[in-house]
């Protein structure tokens, strides 16, 4: 099984040169470089200039282990301490400084070709926030006279794989979203259609009763003059 390789593995290899009398050959295979790389570091011929990174402080190497390896140029040297891999699971994407200027075309690209797409998913296909999308939506950003609507793809911003996604996770949200406002649709119209008749048989009722009251009333009204006119007629008697 390989041994696995420090987590920086030139700034390792360049803190090596510099700190002890390991071969090259050593320091390559610890580091998982070539030995060229590693004579590049110790001639200053490489391109990139590292910053030397410790192993032992890091925990990857000891100073015994460095100390077999000097005093035997053969010997392996053999990690100490594995570094722990780190993936990021939470936090905008990352993009690179020379691509960020190129966000704000590539929402104002999936705005305009992909309406259905969430804020929230643009932010965590472009890696932006949800002020920077809604000022370019509203036409209020501060660039907004120079912002062209780019495919994020082209601009790498994103993959076209990535897009794709965003899109069928949208479309698919957008129609579970429809199914439920039928449902619901569905479920209110005879509630409102009950309202209406209840409404209606109260009302009904209501007048009913008014009708029955005010016939109630002119019956008495008569009887009680009819009474009153034989009451008369008797004392005329």
């Amino acid at each position: 099984m390989a041994q696995p390789t420090p987590l920086m593995p030139h700034a390792t290899a360049s803190w090596l040169v510099d700190n002890t009398a390991l071969s090259f050959e050593q320091i390559a295979e610890f580091c998982g470089l070539h030995i060229l790389e590693v004579q590049a570091m110790a001639d200053d011929l490489a391109s990139s200039k590292y910053t030397g990174r410790d192993p032992v402080h890091s925990g990857e190497l000891t100073h015994a282990e460095i100390e077999k390896g000097q005093n035997d140029p053969e010997y392996r040297l053999r990690m100490q301490k594995a570094p722990v891999d780190v993936s990021r699971t939470k936090g905008p994407r990352y993009t690179p400084v020379s691509k960020r200027q190129d966000k704000p075309d590539g929402i104002a690209w999936i705005i305009r070709n992909h309406p259905e797409i969430s804020d929230a998913q643009i932010g965590k296909l472009i890696g932006t926030t949800r002020n920077t999308i809604n000022a370019i939506r509203e036409r209020s950003h501060w660039n907004i006279q120079n912002i062209v609507a780019k495919d994020p793809v082209t601009l790498g911003l994103c993959s076209q794989r990535e897009l794709d996604a965003a899109v069928a996770r949208a479309a698919k949200k957008g129609v579970v979203q429809a199914d439920a406002d039928d449902a619901t649709e569905e479920v209110v119209a005879p509630r409102r259609d009950d309202r209406e008749a209840l409404i209606e048989e109260l009302k009904a009722q209501r007048e009913a009763a008014t009708r029955a009251a005010s016939e109630a009333a002119q019956e008495a009204e008569a009887e009680a003059w009819l009474q009153a006119k034989r009451a008369a007629e008797a004392n005329e008697g």
